[in-house]
């Protein structure tokens, strides 16, 4: 069957998510290159952009920069960052983060913690993150409104529901933690919660060192080692958005145990604990980001145990890189988390895995990065994550907000 063509008020709803998407995805822009990239003409855009002006979402000034030319300057549309404003949440192995961040993507305000290694204590993790959220909420401007909620969780979580599968390195299983969290905020707003990884190739996507490029893999460390696959511009989630499990493809059958149960598996090979154990006393007494950053360190500056623990890890990690060339094809390969410091430091044994194990037609144009956002790649992640909802429909979910906080 065909599609009816789509009803005035259906495409008007569409533009202004369009429109909202591009100011806070690429920046302030002018009426005239808005028209230009949306395909549409200047009085639609100027009536889209007085709808979403009127809306207190974007602003609409003279150009800071005038080029003399015959004619009025284009206005220049500017995303209101302090007026529109989503909470982030990152729930990692040793931190919890919390950050209010702005339309565009600006990050406006953040809290953090050190998270104790143990048992996972859901009401723990829940309570820490309302306290943060009712500091950085009281910060806001009286007439800033909170559109959405998101979280990344180092873990499986399963995309219907938010549903916290299976967090190995976290010891959380099954936790409905996403509704706890939204009732517990009582901001009127549900909290999404999605994988770190998946988060964070998202973000490194549109906001990153990956922003125009439209397949890519991005790999992060915490403890363990996880995957986010973008294919085609979008991320690859699965059937029930478990996709991207990369840290349990296993590449050395028989070899180190690994929290999942098997033994071999890439997180095993190259996470935290596997690059530790063969620094040995080089990072004693320490764990998480600053005992891999020591090892770094220490292998820069000539340390044989180090530099060899570095070398060791970075054969497994470019064996996991290999087979992920090979069978996905991607443009461009992304390390974040720890597995930004580790591959700084192995890069030389990387790529020559890379070279010796990866397919020659499809490993000979993809690129190798670090992730540009750094340690808030996943926050910015849960950030698009909570974003999305207020970009799908921005009038429709401003007005039943603004709704529900007056009482009408």
């Amino acid at each position: 069957m065909m599609r009816a063509a789509p009803s005035p008020e259906e495409a008007r709803r569409h533009n202004l998510g369009t429109l909202l998407r591009h100011i806070h995805l690429r920046g302030a822009a002018s009426r005239a290159e808005l028209a230009e990239g949306m395909g549409l003409n200047r009085s639609t855009i100027m009536a889209l952009t007085g709808e979403l002006t009127a809306a207190g979402v974007v602003r609409e000034e003279l150009p800071r920069e005038v080029r003399r030319r015959a004619g009025r300057p284009s206005l220049v549309v500017r995303p209101e960052s302090t007026r529109v404003y989503v909470l982030a949440f990152d729930i990692g192995v040793d931190r919890l983060v919390a950050a209010r961040v702005g339309l565009g993507g600006v990050i406006l305000e953040r809290r953090e913690s050190a998270r104790p290694r143990g048992p996972f204590d859901p009401d723990e993790v829940v309570g820490a993150l309302a306290s943060f959220t009712r500091q950085l909420v009281r910060r806001a401007d009286r007439d800033a409104v909170c559109v959405g909620a998101g979280a990344a969780f180092s873990g499986i979580v399963r995309s219907a529901d938010g549903m916290l599968r299976y967090g190995p390195n976290l010891g959380a299983t099954d936790v409905s933690l996403g509704d706890a969290l939204s009732r517990r905020l009582g901001l009127g707003v549900s909290v999404a919660i999605g994988n770190d990884a998946n988060l964070g190739a998202l973000a490194e996507h549109r906001r990153g060192v990956g922003v125009g490029c439209n397949d890519l893999i991005y790999l992060h460390g915490d403890v363990g080692i996880g995957g986010g696959i973008i294919v085609g511009g979008r991320l690859l989630g699965g059937a029930d958005g478990y996709g991207g499990e990369v840290g349990h493809m296993v590449v050395n059958p028989g070899g180190r145990r690994c929290g999942c149960g098997s033994r071999g598996c890439l997180e095993a090979e190259v996470g935290e604990d596997a690059l530790l154990a063969r620094a040995g006393q080089v990072a004693a007494g320490r764990i998480g980001r600053d005992a891999v950053r020591a090892v770094v360190d220490a292998a820069d500056r000539g340390d044989a145990v180090a530099r060899d623990a570095l070398c060791r890890t970075g054969d497994w990690l470019g064996l996991g890189v290999a087979n992920l060339v090979n069978i996905f094809n991607p443009a461009m390969v992304v390390f974040g988390g720890t597995l930004r410091d580790i591959y700084l430091g192995s890069a030389a044994q990387v790529r020559s895995r890379l070279a010796t194990h990866g397919l020659a037609a499809p490993r000979e144009r993809v690129k190798l990065r670090t992730a540009e956002l750094g340690d808030d790649t996943t926050l910015i992640g849960a950030a698009e994550l909570a974003f999305s909802e207020v970009l799908n429909d921005p009038l429709e979910v401003l007005g039943r907000l603004r709704a529900a906080s007056s009482g009408t």
